[in-house]
């Protein structure tokens, strides 16, 4: 996860450093503030988190954009909590980017770098979201933008200002980084680098105690991994759905509606002819009238329209009005005046002078009000019947707006209400993975974990057919479970902690036994308890890398450590400890021809950028100075998890 959000937040620099409408809404949300304790710096009061050069960072922000991070995070991973975010490192990676933020803008304008209102301006007309349907500008989606992400205009310009400025500094100071042949000829040959060597595994299970920890023992270990037992907040809520069944009038066409509509649309039952030609437009008259006798005499219009060097298009069926629009009312007219198989006398339109072959003619009798009764009933059928939903929507709108509870809007419209069990923000069914939820309900559970208990929505389901309405009928925050709901769980936990402690001592004295001549298969034999058999490993980088998965722990501190040396690596969730004994390292020569040193020469250019701009922003911090309030930080970290 803190991955996902160091790429989101870090903006990290190859060319230059891009700051986004993105990034802006990143760091501003909704207000809040933090209660003013402590001193901090010379400078009394906790309204700040922290001090660049003078610009101060307020815990305002800090809570704003802390929360931001969150709701991006949460896009990738939708049961994470503001807790796991936080003891992940997330809000110390917000408070380090503020930091670096400030810092690139208070050295820009320290040196006399401005980005003034036109240039601003001229950003804000380059975003997207900012744009009307014309594709110009649109102050109204501006404005609509901002209310939507909660952000005020000058905040938008503010962010847009820093982004400009650091622009101004590091597109120049990055434009030529370029990596030296010598450095991806040894970068290339690190691919190739085969290393070979023995993994063990000293399991913590083999070592953790069988009997039940004391009372003492058991709360002691539940308080200090508190943390890993955090549950999602869980949603129930409360659904109908409703559609043309639930309208309180007849929307059948009645006799009259049908009449009325059939002699609104009258034309288009009346008698028509529809044509289909093809035709070819000339400069001049004369042309249009060679062309014209030639096809009289037998020619064809294709081959006489090639040999001027002009071509032919089809062109229908369509009738004399449509027609009309297209070419032009002489041009019509004459069109339609020819029979089927000759050619129109040529008439004159804005292009030039048509020469138009009869191709087919269809002639369609008139339309009956019986024949056509079944086709202007269904239409007046899905019109009524979006209107009568419109309206029923429009009303149940302003009853929720009023107040009206759910269960009277469900009896209103004489449908069932339906409740779900406890769902997580990613569609689960809480407690039980496998149980799907409603396929009506996908759509409105990102809503749904936007609202309060009690105030129902509305939502549309099918255009202008089916809809939704449902509200949060209980709320269970994101906690901690009670250790008495999972005693059990904690117990195998502390029984795998305390093992993976006495792992560990297993794992030194093996590192002990191994520092003469002997292998790590005896190391480990010498225990005495049963270990599992050792691993033997014999890859290259390029195979290491081509297995296209996340590179197992001890793999990855096989290919960086020396050359004959052994070291140990704890194993995630307390599950026991690797020991790692790395014999031998080849590295073959590469040719400085080798397509992978052009590959390595690109591949490595960002990295050396992103280098050197986290270099850079470091240098902008030593020289304006950066003080950190950690009483405020430690408030705002209370006040984000909801401690006391």
């Amino acid at each position: 996860m803190i991955t996902f959000f160091r790429q989101f937040f870090g903006s990290k620099l190859g060319l230059g450093l891009t700051l986004g409408f993105l990034a802006l809404i990143a760091f501003a949300f909704a207000s809040s503030d933090v209660a003013n304790t402590g001193t901090f710096g010379g400078v009394s009061g906790g309204d700040r988190v922290a001090v660049v050069g003078s610009e101060k960072i307020g815990t305002a922000d800090f809570f704003r954009s802390a929360n931001s991070a969150m709701d991006q995070v949460r896009q990738e991973n939708p049961t994470i909590t503001m807790a796991g975010f936080i003891a992940q490192g997330g809000l110390d990676e917000v408070l380090k980017q503020m930091i670096d933020r400030s810092a690139v803008g208070a050295y820009a304008e320290k040196y006399g770098m401005r980005a003034g209102a036109n240039l601003v301006n001229s950003e804000i007309l380059q975003i997207g979201a900012f744009r009307g349907p014309d594709g110009n500008f649109s102050n109204d989606a501006f404005q609509a933008a901002l209310r939507q992400q909660g952000l005020s205009e000058a905040i938008v310009r503010r962010d847009l200002a820093d982004s400009l400025l650091a622009r101004q500094i590091f597109v120049p100071a990055l434009s030529g980084v370029q990596m030296p042949q010598k450095m991806a000829m040894r970068y290339a040959a690190l691919l190739r680098e085969r290393r070979e060597g023995t993994v063990g595994f000293i399991p913590s299970a083999v070592f953790a105690p069988t009997g039940e920890p004391s009372a003492a023992q058991l709360d002691a270990f539940y308080k200090a991994n508190r943390a890993n037992y955090v549950l999602p907040e869980r949603r129930a809520l409360r659904y109908a759905t409703f559609g043309v069944d639930s309208l309180d009038s007849s929307i059948t066409p009645t006799a009259a509606e049908i009449a009325a509509r059939y002699e609104r649309d009258k034309a288009q039952y009346s008698a028509r002819e529809d044509r289909t030609f093809t035709q070819l437009i000339v400069p001049t008259q004369d042309a249009a009238n060679a062309l014209r006798q030639r096809v009289a005499a037998g020619a064809s219009l294709d081959a006489v329209a090639r040999e001027a060097g002009f071509s032919t298009s089809r062109i229908g069926p369509m009738d004399q009005a449509a027609y009309a629009n297209l070419a032009g009312a002489d041009v019509a007219a004459a069109a339609f005046a020819a029979p089927r198989g000759q050619v129109a006398a040529p008439a004159r339109s804005t292009l030039g002078w048509y020469v138009v072959r009869v191709d087919n003619v269809n002639r369609i009798a008139e339309r009956s009000i019986a024949s056509v009764t079944p086709e202007i009933t269904a239409a007046l059928l899905v019109e009524k019947r979006a209107a009568a939903l419109a309206d029923l929507s429009a009303r149940i709108e302003e009853q929720i707006d009023g107040g009206v509870a759910f269960s009277e809007i469900a009896q209103q419209l004489g449908v069932q209400a339906s409740d779900t069990p406890p769902l997580t923000a990613d569609g689960r069914v809480f407690g039980n993975p496998s149980q799907s939820i409603a396929p009506q309900l996908r759509g409105a559970l990102g809503t749904a974990f936007q609202m309060d208990e009690g105030e129902p929505q509305l939502a549309e389901l099918e255009r202008g057919a089916n809809y939704i309405i449902f509200e949060v009928s209980e709320i269970t925050p994101s906690a901690a479970a009670p250790l008495a709901d999972i005693r059990q769980r904690v117990v195998v936990d502390w029984r795998l902690s305390e093992g993976a402690k006495k792992a560990r001592e297993a794992a030194d004295r093996v590192l002990g036994r191994m520092k003469g001549d002997t292998t790590l298969a005896a190391a480990l034999a010498g225990e005495k308890v049963a270990l599992p058999p050792v691993d033997n490993v014999s890859l290259n980088r390029e195979e290491l890398l081509a297995q296209g998965q996340q590179i197992p722990p001890a793999l990855a501190l096989l290919f960086s450590m020396a050359e004959g040396s052994t070291k140990r690596l704890e194993a995630p969730n307390n599950l026991g400890w690797f020991v790692v004994d790395l014999a031998n390292i080849e590295t073959p020569e590469v040719a400085a021809n080798d397509p992978l040193i052009v590959a390595a020469r690109q591949q490595l250019r960002g990295a050396i950028g992103d280098e050197l701009s986290a270099q850079l922003t470091m240098a902008m911090r030593a020289e304006l100075g950066v003080e950190t309030n950690q009483a405020a930080v430690d408030a705002v970290r209370r006040q984000l998890t909801g401690e006391n």
